[in-house]
């Protein structure tokens, strides 16, 4: 029995229990890490260790400084915010926290030449675009490189990004992707997430569980190929969700430089083909790609 002068602790928190609660907004449960662990941390499988965090700045970051350490392939972490958050071009990236799912993989794919380490994003799409078309329910597009967009209200609209990093000899991708992010806390209005869209399910250990197989599956089959995308089929499947092809395109080049005219192709180191009014067609490596609408007649 408790001493008179001990106070009882229920082992809740908020009643006896230090520390915030993960309850703080009971539409956005917290992740159940052991299940998760159970669940994908399999024998033979590609994921070795997954953890889950309260908040950190960037997964990517973290990651990263892991690999420099001589962590093993297949780590995966989860944040349920982070306060440092970076997209492509060193954009800062903010969300409430557990409104989606923000996560980093460390991978090793040493049967994989260097110079095709730049299909990895564009694996990661896939992967993610098949699996919120399979489980959400929602048709996901993507936008060359690495945007993740979904139709609302008739409009194009940004759900998820992707960005990698080389560390250590490994690949750190990280993936941001906005789930029950409301209208009121869009950051921008391009922005979107899955239950503005009428997802199905916006239950994210449902939809990280089946990311993370979908892209287990995947890789093996990219690196069994040696990271070949027409042997590997990553070049079809890219091409079939690819929402830039076809497209006339603004590239916003390094050096404060433009490129305008039609996406017509991805060539074979993943980069975009833009045919020019002049009928010249030039390869971009990185850019920031507006889809320009057509004029109306």
């Amino acid at each position: 029995m408790n001493a008179p002068d001990t106070p009882r602790r229920s082992g809740l928190r908020g009643f006896g229990h230090s520390g915030p609660s993960p309850w703080t907004d009971l539409d956005r449960p917290p992740l159940d890490v052991e299940a998760l662990r159970h669940d994908l941390l399999v024998p033979g499988g590609l994921w070795t260790s997954l953890d889950v965090v309260a908040e950190t700045g960037s997964t990517n970051s973290d990651l990263a400084a892991r690999a420099r350490a001589g962590a093993a392939q297949g780590a995966v972490l989860v944040a349920e915010a982070q306060s440092a958050a970076r997209g492509r071009l060193d954009r800062q990236w903010t969300a409430p926290a557990r409104s989606g799912l923000f996560l980093s993989v460390l991978l090793r794919p040493e049967e994989v030449p260097v110079e095709r380490y730049g299909w990895l994003p564009i694996l990661v799409g896939v992967a993610a675009a098949g699996t919120l078309g399979r489980i959400a329910e929602v048709e996901a597009g993507l936008k060359w490189p690495n945007d993740l967009q979904v139709e609302i209200d008739g409009a194009e609209r940004k759900v998820g990004g992707i960005l990698t990093e080389l560390s250590g000899g490994a690949v750190v991708v990280g993936l941001g992707l906005n789930v029950t992010l409301r209208a009121e806390e869009l950051p921008v209005p391009t922005a979107g997430s899955l239950a503005l869209a009428g997802a199905a399910t916006t239950d994210r250990g449902t939809l990280l569980r089946a990311l993370l197989r979908d892209f287990a599956e995947l890789y093996r089959e990219w690196t069994a190929a040696a990271g070949d995308p027409h042997a590997s089929e990553l070049m079809r499947a890219y091409t079939d969700r690819c929402t830039t092809l076809g497209r006339q395109v603004k590239v916003h080049l390094p050096g404060d430089t433009e490129l305008v005219g039609e996406a017509v192709a991805i060539d074979g180191d993943g980069r975009l083909v833009v045919r020019t009014p002049d009928g010249a067609r030039r390869a971009v490596g990185a850019g920031d790609v507006v889809h320009v609408r057509p004029e109306p007649r």
